[in-house]
């Protein structure tokens, strides 16, 4: 996928139209083009060149888009870095990927100073938003650049991206995008989807994710309009959508479940919405189904993909109610499950999800021990369990980790979660396997109740004994305000696991 070039033909094709909205600023194809040409050729003046390593660490803001534009228009690597991460996690990352150059923000409690003290490869920061003499200007970069078409030689096989996963404490592990897969969801989304010259887009997902680096592929790629927002607010989520008529975007369960859960939800017009995906960890279908109730005209779609495949990697097709599955995936890609031998197991049986196609990752940079596991066969393990109905359509069951073990009978967390769902007084649900001396394991359940419901933890095991097996019901039910969750609103397991 060769960047400049895609700019050059969007800047030609839709000129004074809006590309990025965010907030008061409203930045047109054309100046996308501008912005990001002059901030590469600035790049190049300071050294940046083919290979190189550029770490961004901002906010979901225009420049965080210039910013990974640019890089790829030196045909350098982007290093993606979530602005909620500490300065030991950034250490960690930049030092690990030995990145050379990093734009960035301020922010309090971290020292860019004392960043660029501990990593030797780190010779320049970049400040957005800021002057500091210690550094260099972002502005500056724009302003006194020109926008001359920045030509390099950039293959395929390069790497466009290193993506650092969730859980970047200890050991990084930098998932390898190469610059033919920047191309791998545009080419997936025309797949599964119908993108029209007119749709609009809502993002509210971190840049720092692979769910909204797709939305920045998508602009691009066909010229969409993308609105920005800096983190999710469920209410000004929804009046975004209002406001700016938008007609489709891909948010995960959290997201879609604080929106269902709003007041406001019925009294603001949706009718604009032709589809929405959601993806990112197993849905309830029953809470898939209650959209229908205010957006009947709107597809609702499930689908699934991770970081290593360039999701998304299935989604189920534009007017299936086949909500409970997350779909088929494209002809190019190969999705199949394995068992514990990786051996391809039969329709109905639950084994690991395996994927291989050119869209999966050439593996960990700097890791080749977790890179010959996760690929070993030829297939990219995911560590994600699901199975296949009679149809072809993939079902998730959860991950490895979310199967609990029941006095030798096996319990999926998400399945017991979608089951409780059902329940008139539950707004979130979360279920995590704990150690017990007479079972092995049993389930325990953390609940976010409705406004108004009340806390009645027998009540719960009673609606449980209709929907779920004996083994299944939760031994213990916990009251909670919120979940944790990270940066791109997936509930966070192992802060529950360790006691929240």
């Amino acid at each position: 996928m060769h960047i400049a070039e895609i700019l050059e033909a969007r800047a030609k094709e839709f000129p004074d139209k809006a590309a990025v909205i965010a907030g008061e600023q409203n930045v047109t194809f054309k100046q996308l083009r501008e912005y990001s040409f002059c901030l590469a050729n600035g790049l190049k003046k300071l050294g940046v060149k083919k290979g190189d390593k550029v770490a961004i660490y901002l906010p979901s803001w225009p420049e965080y888009i210039y910013s990974y534009l640019a890089v790829w228009c030196c045909g350098a690597t982007c290093v993606p870095l979530d602005f909620m991460l500490t300065q030991d996690e950034l250490i960690s990352c930049i030092s690990h990927c030995e990145a050379k150059v990093l734009i960035a923000k301020h922010k309090a409690a971290i020292s860019l100073p004392d960043i660029k003290k501990h990593v030797p490869s780190l010779k320049k920061i970049v400040l957005c938003r800021e002057t500091n003499p210690e550094f260099f200007s972002f502005e500056s970069l724009v302003a006194k650049n020109n926008d001359e078409f920045p030509a390099n030689e950039t293959k395929n096989t390069d790497y466009a991206i290193i993506f650092y996963t969730s859980g970047t404490t200890g050991k990084p592990k930098g998932v390898l995008i190469n610059y033919l897969q920047l191309g791998a969801a545009p080419k997936s989304m025309t797949h599964f989807v119908d993108f029209k010259p007119q749709d609009i887009l809502l993002c509210a997902l971190p840049f720092s994710h692979s769910g909204g680096l797709i939305y920045l592929q998508n602009c691009i790629s066909f010229g969409l309009t993308l609105v920005l927002m800096e983190r999710f607010m469920p209410l000004e989520y929804l009046k975004n959508i209002q406001r700016y008529r938008v007609t489709c975007f891909w948010i995960v369960p959290s997201m879609y479940y604080a929106l269902l859960q709003l007041k406001e939800f019925e009294s603001h017009d949706l009718s604009s919405v032709r589809w929405m995906v959601i993806f990112g960890a197993p849905s309830s279908a029953d809470a898939l189904r209650r959209f229908y109730q205010y957006c009947p005209k709107a597809e609702v779609l499930n689908g699934w993909g991770l970081t290593e495949t360039n999701a998304p990697t299935t989604v189920i097709p534009l007017g299936s109610r086949k909500i409970e599955s997350v779909g088929k995936p494209p002809p190019w890609i190969e999705v199949k499950t394995f068992d514990t031998d990786d051996r391809e197991t039969m329709d109905g049986q639950v084994g690991e999800i395996v994927v291989r196609g050119w869209v999966v990752t050439d593996g960990y940079y700097k890791d080749p021990e977790t890179t010959q596991e996760a690929l070993r066969g030829g297939w990219f393990h995911t560590g994600d369990l699901g199975r296949f109905d009679s149809e072809g359509y993939l079902h998730i069951a959860g991950r490895k980790k979310e199967m609990i073990k029941v006095a030798g009978e096996i319990a999926f967390e998400p399945e017991i979660e979608s089951a409780i769902h059902r329940h008139p007084g539950v707004a979130e649900v979360a279920v995590i396997g704990v150690e017990d001396k007479l079972r092995g394991e049993v389930p325990r359940a953390f609940i976010v109740l409705k406004e108004g419901a009340k806390e009645e933890a027998e009540e719960l095991r009673y609606f449980c004994r209709q929907h779920l097996a004996h083994f299944k019901i939760p031994h213990s039910f916990h009251f909670v305000k919120e979940l944790p969750k990270n940066r791109t609103g997936k509930v966070d397991k192992e802060r529950l696991r360790k006691g929240l």
